[in-house]
């Protein structure tokens, strides 16, 4: 008789679970179900060490948020914990992680690409301000409402129907108020993104707009909380730009909104992006102008990182700097937001950008392409055409008398 494989540390955990469990929700032990997963030993026992785990596991129906060893690492929470921060305010960003509704695997998939707004544990404390104590949540990200502190959901690693799930995440949501920053133990931001892309070589373009929008400074004082990922294009990008695009003659505001536009308020490594299944990501530039708007779609295609805007369509072709909380990475076309530039390549410039054109009057010829060279005058301006056709009539009238 040939015998059957051993269960598994986590299939035996889920087979007593459903054993001891009856049909109807109950409480489970959160701890006791995390013990079996040795990646996230390290959030179990934050969990434990702040008591949160007790809160859980006299509820039911939730779902929580795990953060793997691998990320826990090199998150601003265990280094705050690490120096002994607030107990109270690492126990309120770990109620944070935890949804207080049932989400299956299934479930997750089924949510709208805009995301949907769910109560997490801190909401009930009273500490959250106005409803500020909600998630959003989409099939592949999870980000607070403001400001926006982002995690990308790496997948399910256990599900309880109908009383608990886990998902891993790839960091800690912060709830607004907070700011794990201030802790000693963080190593200090202030990463000079123009610098980065001039010692880089092959940046100029982009860091001389950087520089005289004025951006670059914001984006040094987006590097703390959840840290800022940034996607620059290069000279050539710049360079291969079709003439109706026109971007240099935006308006000031305009083309710092689409400088913002190439960055993400989160830090993420190459290995968080390329585990991204087409979310619809906020951008820095999301910030000023409302959710749903200037958002970019980020996907892997045959192996490479790919970002559409609805516009243009480009891909990571390097990493040029990579230390948390700051991410840079090269990418091979400039990434126009629909917003503004919300038009086909072969078409004519949109209205603002028509706007900036000279006005077409009736002494001038409404476009260039109307006049071929050397027979200008043949077609000349109306006035002119007039003046010929009164001259005629008066020599006619002459002739005849």
């Amino acid at each position: 008789m040939v015998p059957s494989p051993p269960f598994s540390h986590s299939t035996l955990a889920i087979l007593v679970l459903f054993l001891i469990l009856p049909s109807s929700a109950v409480a489970v032990n959160i701890t006791a179900l995390l013990s079996a997963y040795p990646d996230f030993s390290g959030f179990n026992r934050l969990l434990t060490s702040t008591s949160v785990d007790r809160e859980l596991n006299g509820r039911s129906s939730l779902t929580l948020l795990a953060v793997p060893n691998t990320y826990l690492l090199r998150s601003d929470l265990a280094a705050a914990a690490a120096a002994a921060s607030p107990a109270t305010d690492i126990a309120d960003v770990l109620r944070y992680h935890v949804l207080l509704e049932y989400l299956s695997p299934a479930d997750l998939r089924r949510l709208p690409a805009a995301g949907k707004l769910i109560t997490t544990l801190y909401q009930t404390t009273g500490r959250a301000a106005a409803d500020l104590g909600a998630v959003n949540l989409t099939a592949s990200s999870v980000r607070s409402p403001v400001p926006f502190s982002n995690a990308t959901v790496l997948g399910p690693v256990i599900a309880v129907p109908y009383n608990i799930s886990v998902f891993a995440v790839d960091g800690f949501l912060v709830p607004y108020g907070f700011d794990l920053a201030a802790s000693e133990s963080r190593s200090p931001a202030g990463v000079n993104v123009t610098r980065v892309l001039v010692e880089a070589r092959g940046f100029n373009v982009a860091a001389s707009m950087l520089e005289a929008s004025g951006v670059a400074e914001e984006f040094e004082g987006d590097e703390g909380g959840a840290g800022i990922t940034v996607f620059v294009p290069t000279d050539d990008a710049f360079a291969g730009l079709p003439a109706t695009w026109r971007l240099q003659s935006l308006a000031a505001d305009k083309k710092a909104a689409v400088l913002r536009f190439h960055a993400l308020h989160s830090y993420y490594p190459l290995g968080s992006l390329e585990s991204i299944v087409n979310p619809v990501q906020p951008t820095l530039a999301t910030e000023v102008t409302g959710a749903g708007r200037f958002t970019l779609n980020i996907t892997r295609v045959n192996g490479t990182v790919t970002i559409d805007t609805g516009i243009v369509q480009a891909t990571i072709t390097r990493t040029v700097f990579d230390q948390n909380p700051v991410a840079v990475f090269a990418v091979s076309r400039v990434l126009l937001p629909r917003e503004i530039f919300g038009f086909g390549e072969v078409a004519a410039p949109p209205l603002e950008m028509a706007a900036m054109a000279p006005e077409t009057t009736e002494e001038t010829p409404p476009t260039r392409l109307s006049s071929p060279p050397g027979r200008r005058e043949e077609v000349g301006s109306g006035a002119v055409r007039r003046k010929a056709a009164v001259g005629c009539i008066v020599l006619m009238s002459l002739l005849l008398v």
